[in-house]
């Protein structure tokens, strides 16, 4: 909560202990053993950033935040440490404790619980997609190559489907890119195709599409608060891959999108990052320099970013360097291991000569807390072990009637709900293909018909080569006929006339002259 002078009051040690208001986007980190208070501490911080007008993000694993969004009543434990802390006493550097409701707007992936959160492939990215699908190095170089060729030709992936296509129209096309681009294999698209497969099965389908989402309507007020941003994170956490990813997805944005503001009197919005050790699970050494990165630059984007886990060894050294504002919740140390564990987490706090940390770290209870903030000057303070604020909204899950009424009341209501497909590369490539196949089935007809009209000619020059060949040949027997048959008429003939002759010559003689000559 918010003392008199704005500052940001979260916890009670020998006296209240503030939050520097300008070192939020400093980063930080909440860890602890499971029920030891990280998510009521978690909620303590959201409710007085957004009282301080900073909006945040946060992600719920079992609707427990979902209560921020309801008016806190008091308890047997709240009512304790009311009186402990002394607030609302003159003396007390506190206003009188009002209980309120935070601002909320409610989120899932899936459409259920929230507005509906989505994004395209295209704008996700091979790399963060490549670990959402869990490729190795060879098949992550194929999608690269395959988001590579859809810019160049200008081809929309919204959606897996849209993947999917393209995938297949590289395979069948893999020839005119190996040389410009390296070897494109069938194994690697098959295993691509595998693990879009998989990614559906986890209802992953649902996240991409369209309308994508604006990340600018993370970043509002309400009445001079800024808006709790929640997501439900029950069904997302059964496939931690797209958890993590969706939730690193949501970062990159806030970085690649905000524009530099510099220092600040306060950040423009602060990311809750529950269950941070997805995040650096199995992941890449290249991706998990690029998380570094981002960790580091996005302060001066006015974005501070608090990691949620157990143990502070959860977090690789690089990022766990930069978490500047620490809140150390109870670790339990039963075996070696887990003692070595405790050591490292009480090594990152600046030590107090008051008392040994990692031994503190073992003795708190419920609520309990090492903390340890940034000053003006940006240097850790000392380590102080305190007793956490309570929430002054409501602790627990609230009502699904409930949830469903601040959904529709949200001015968000009906952007996300409704969902389209315009034309995109599956679309496009659909038609290139139908294209493809008519100019293939009409070359194949022309082809065909050529080879009739080519085996008909041969044949028309076969039955002419017959024809002449007969012509041919019967010409030669009549001829030869002809000679024979003269011969032997003219012989026959010329037998015929000297007789007829002989004959004719005597009846002329005999019939002129009355007498026959010899």
């Amino acid at each position: 909560m918010l003392d008199k002078n704005h500052n940001m009051y979260v916890a009670q040690g020998d006296g209240p202990v503030y939050i520097n208001p300008k070192m939020v986007n400093r980063h930080g980190l909440i860890a602890g053993a499971t029920g030891t208070g990280k998510t009521v501490s978690l909620q303590v911080l959201a409710e007085t950033f957004s009282q301080a007008g900073i909006p945040c993000f946060m992600a719920d694993m079992k609707g427990d935040l979902s209560g921020v969004s309801q008016v806190g009543t008091t308890n047997k434990f709240i009512d304790a440490r009311i009186a402990e802390f002394g607030i609302g006493t003159p003396e007390s550097p506190l206003p009188k404790l009002e209980f309120g409701a935070s601002p909320v707007r409610f989120f899932d992936v899936f459409g259920e619980q929230g507005h509906p959160m989505r994004t395209t492939i295209s704008e996700m990215g091979p790399i963060l997609l490549s670990r959402l699908m869990g490729l190795n190095e060879t098949q992550s170089g194929v999608l690269n190559i395959v988001f590579r060729i859809a810019d160049e030709k200008q081809l929309l992936l919204i959606d897996i489907k849209d993947l999917r296509a393209m995938l297949n129209w590289v395979y069948n096309n893999a020839k005119e890119y190996t040389t410009l681009y390296g070897n494109i294999s069938a194994p690697s698209i098959g295993a691509i195709q595998r693990a879009l497969l998989a990614l559906e099965s986890q209802g992953a389908d649902k996240f991409f599409g369209e309308p994508a989402f604006n990340i600018f309507d993370l970043i509002q007020t309400e009445g001079g608060k800024g808006v709790l941003n929640i997501l439900a994170a029950d069904k997302l956490m059964m496939a931690p891959k797209l958890y993590s990813t969706f939730l690193l997805w949501l970062l990159s944005e806030l970085y690649d999108q905000l524009p530099e503001t510099g220092d600040m009197p306060l950040p423009k919005f602060v990311f809750f990052f529950d269950e941070a050790h997805m995040l650096f699970e199995d992941t890449p050494k290249a991706l998990t320099e690029k998380i570094e990165l981002i960790v580091r630059l996005i302060r001066s984007k006015g974005v501070g970013v608090y990691f949620i886990t157990q143990s502070p060894a959860d977090i690789p050294e690089e990022v766990l360097g930069q978490l500047g504002n620490r809140i150390q919740h109870a670790l339990r140390a039963f075996t070696p291991k887990d003692q070595k564990v405790v050591r490292a987490a009480a090594e990152t706090f600046r030590s107090n000569p008051a008392f040994d940390t990692a031994n503190a770290i073992m003795e708190l209870g419920t609520g309990e807390a090492l903390v340890s903030f940034l000053d003006q000057k940006g240097a850790p303070s000392i380590v102080e072990r305190v007793k956490m604020m309570f929430p002054l909204g409501s602790i627990g899950a609230i009502s699904a009637a409930q949830r469903d009424l601040l959904v529709r009341q949200s001015r968000l209501y009906g952007i996300y709900e409704r969902n389209f497909d315009r034309e995109s590369a599956y679309e496009r490539l659909s038609e290139e293909e139908l294209l493809r196949a008519r100019r293939e089935e009409q070359a194949r007809q022309q082809a065909e018909q050529e080879k009739l009209e080519v085996q008909r000619m041969k044949e028309l020059e076969n039955e002419r080569a017959r024809a002449a060949k007969e012509r041919r040949t019967t010409d030669r027997t009549t001829t030869g006929r002809r000679t024979s048959s003269k011969s032997a008429f003219d012989k026959a003939l010329g037998s015929a006339a000297t007789s007829i002759g002989r004959s004719v010559g005597n009846q002329l003689v005999r019939g002129i002259l009355g007498a026959l000559f010899k």
